[in-house]
Parts: C-alpha cells; structure tokens; sequence
C-alpha cells in the first residue's frame, strides 16, 4: 500500500481573488501543486507540469504559510477559502498528500475547492472538500474528459460541484454542447456548467470570441453559464500569482 510523503511538490501558494468559475471573486489563498500528466495544449500553467523533486514542501510548511497569508491582513476577518489547482492535484504521486493536508485544513476551519482535470476521479478527496471544479476538456485541449466520470460525479456528489469549459472555437462549443445533451438523456441535467473563454498567455482578449460564446449559448437555449477568467482581465494573461 502507497503511503503519504507528508509533503507536496509545491509551485506556489499564495493570496488571490478567484478568477473564474461560479466563485468568481472570492478571495481565496492558491496552493499550487507541481506537476501534470494531463498535457492540455492551451494550458495556460505549463511551468507546473514537471514532477520537479526540488520542489517538495513539507505539508506543516504548507499549513504554515497558509496560516500566515489568512491573517497577514486581517486577524478579525481571516480568509478561509482554499483552493487546491495544479499542476494536478488529483495526480496519483499527490493525492495521499493532498488528501491529509485537505483533512488539516478542513480541522482548522478551512472551506476547500479542489481543481480536478476531469481524467480522474478520487472519491477520498472529493468527500473531504466542500466543492470540485471538475473540467470537460474541449477539442482544442487535445485530450479528453469521460463522460462516465461526469456521471459519477453527478451521482455521488450532487451539488457539490461545477463542470468547466474552456471554449477556444465554435467547434469546443457544440463539443460541450454535445456532451451536456448526451447527459440529459440520460436524465443528468448539470445545473453548474461554466464555459471559459479561451485567454492564453501572449494573446490579447477577444471581445468578439466573448460575444461568439454569448450567442452560441443563446441558440441552443442558454443552459451553460459564460464566466471570463476576471483575473486575465485585470492583470493580462501573462501575470501569475494573481
């Protein structure tokens, strides 16, 4: 049996406002695992995909500085929001660590999102946290998400979670589109889904990209919600730690 190394391999961890999905705005303190196998060709995070040792933090380091950026301006109003993202925190070489370190921060009063890419499911993580970003990989991804894996989530974590997709063309659209009827006929109507317009570092928005999305969604009768990254809006999509 796999044991925890009671540590993680850390990218980063820091203070933010959310900057997509349905908790767009919240402020919240990122940790960011290091490394992913999943292999998006849009991913706007490539620098977290290598399993770089050199990287490892021991998981009371982590609760430290997650302590101390809670109340770094505020003792009287602490953040308590959490969100775990990647790299992939979901990662078989993670998910023991992220599952304990999960289970501490939940103890200390903790509200915890995890980022899954939708190529797994890890039913322990999933039952500890309040909430799961689960991803629908889009064509312009180049990898894909299983349908059955939505299913599951759907049955065993009702309103605890919200699908998202980044939508780079017409053709990632009626690809989610797709996927979102296959669902309904088979009597799982997900309420939360959020489509992202694609924004990758070194592009410029595309308010017509926006707008394209907007009416695509309108032509099938508007059952997905169209969310912008805000924090690409404010700082550019080149920016971390933002």
């Amino acid at each position: 049996m796999k044991k925890a190394n009671n540590s993680l391999l850390i990218n980063c961890i820091y203070k933010a406002h959310e900057g997509e999905g349905i908790w767009v705005g919240s402020p919240q303190i990122f940790i960011r695992v290091q490394g992913c196998a999943i292999g998006c060709v849009n991913c706007d995070t490539k620098e977290s995909w290598d399993f770089d040792e050199a990287s490892r933090v021991t998981l009371d380091e982590i609760l430290n500085q997650v302590e101390e950026l809670s109340i770094s301006d505020s003792r009287e109003f602490p953040i308590k929001r959490i969100s775990i993202t990647g790299g992939d925190p979901l990662d078989p070489r993670h998910a023991l660590d992220v599952l304990e370190i999960s289970k501490e921060l939940k103890a200390r009063g903790f509200y915890i999102n995890i980022e899954a890419s939708g190529a797994r499911l890890d039913r322990d993580i999933f039952a500890i946290v309040d909430f799961i970003s689960f991803d629908f990989k889009t064509p312009s991804t180049e990898v894909r998400t299983s349908i059955q894996h939505i299913k599951k989530l759907f049955l065993e974590f009702p309103g605890k979670f919200q699908i998202k997709a980044v939508i780079a063309h017409k053709q990632d659209f009626f690809a989610t589109y797709d996927a979102f009827i296959q669902l309904k006929n088979d009597h799982i109507l997900i309420k939360e889904w959020v489509l992202t317009p694609c924004f990758e570092p070194g592009t410029e928005f595309s308010k017509k990209q926006f707008e394209d999305i907007v009416s695509w969604n309108y032509s099938v009768g508007g059952p997905f919600r169209v969310i912008g990254q805000q924090h690409k809006w404010i700082y550019g999509p080149n920016e971390r730690q933002v």
